[in-house]
């Protein structure tokens, strides 16, 4: 029942924080100088052709008027259409977001198994040669800027080996999976940072955890070392480095922007961009609320994992 409680309480938080979100991001877009009206058609159009287009788009009634009419539409499911193309959102959330989410799902998985994988071993066995070789590899991720790596990928596995291709030029007639070359350098870039950091703090839990008195409670009991490591040690080091995670993997779907534009993947992140830079707020709107509504579950669910994780959450050796 604890549990249960604290669930309905954080899923309140989360519809409120969403809301919260959604009425600071439209009033920044109002609040920016011009809007898409003077932005397509400054300086080649008259005023009366400006004014007529900006009443077309409701872009002259009062914010909050603006504001509740997208929230109407958008708990019917109508998410608007872009003020530049004309075509709805939905659309367009459909078209980019799949292409993102398959990158995002592709970085994440990866991710998990890799880092965990990585850390747990680097933690039982701290000090070896490859805890020495993985730590040595992770502060040299952490220090290159993303967009460095990502150059320096396409250097070498693109210019000089010829391996794979330097962009993401996707082709719509095959299947996107079938196009896994395309995934290598981008999902390679995303990781490089994200990567590094996941796996030192699972490896310094890991690390904490083998110490903690639980442990050393089952190890003087004649519980199996195997059996300790499942029990005693991963489950809570997990548990401290899930909203950390989390955030991470937030980050792999939301679509990083320097990786989508180095290789021009065509996602969500590009897309959002380009709609921020031509004041079209419905586009911005739908991308940025996608983003946050992910954001928000996946912290929702890091809540809960490490609720499930935490090492007074599971018993111990008598």
């Amino acid at each position: 029942m604890p549990r249960l409680a604290r669930l309905l309480r954080c899923s309140v938080q989360a519809i409120f924080t969403l809301w919260l979100l959604s009425a600071i991001i439209f009033s920044a877009m109002s609040l920016v100088k011009g809007d898409a009206v003077t932005q397509q058609l400054s300086g080649t159009a008259s005023r009366e052709q400006i004014s007529a287009l900006r009443t077309q788009l409701g872009l002259d009634q009062p914010l909050v008027r603006r504001y509740l009419h997208w929230v109407s539409g958008v708990l019917r499911g109508d998410w608007g259409n872009s003020y530049v193309s004309g075509r709805p959102v939905s659309k367009l959330l459909w078209e980019r977001g799949q292409f993102s989410l398959a990158l995002g799902a592709t970085a994440s998985i990866l991710l998990v198994i890799i880092a965990i994988t990585a850390g747990v071993y680097c933690g039982l066995h701290p000090g070896s040669l490859t805890d020495r070789l993985i730590s040595t590899l992770s502060v040299g991720m952490v220090a290159l800027p993303e967009f460095v790596t990502g150059t320096l990928l396409v250097v070498v596995f693109a210019l000089t080996l010829h391996w794979l291709p330097a962009l993401s030029l996707i082709s719509p007639t095959a299947s996107l999976w079938s196009q896994w070359s395309l995934f290598v350098l981008p999902v390679l870039t995303l990781l490089s940072v994200s990567l590094a950091q996941n796996i030192k703090l699972i490896r310094l839990g890991v690390i904490q955890a083998s110490h903690s008195s639980a442990c050393e409670c089952a190890r003087l009991n004649g519980v199996s070392e195997p059996r300790v490591v499942l029990h005693w040690i991963i489950p809570p080091a997990l548990g401290h480095c899930m909203p950390v995670l989390m955030r991470y993997i937030t980050y792999l779907f939301g679509g990083a922007l320097i990786a989508e534009t180095l290789f021009g993947w065509p996602g969500l992140a590009a897309a959002l961009l380009n709609a921020t830079l031509s004041r079209d707020t419905p586009v911005v709107m739908g991308i940025a609320m996608v983003i946050c509504t992910l954001t928000v579950l996946l912290n929702l669910l890091a809540d809960v994992l490490t609720s499930l994780l935490h090492p007074a959450a599971r018993p111990e050796v008598a």
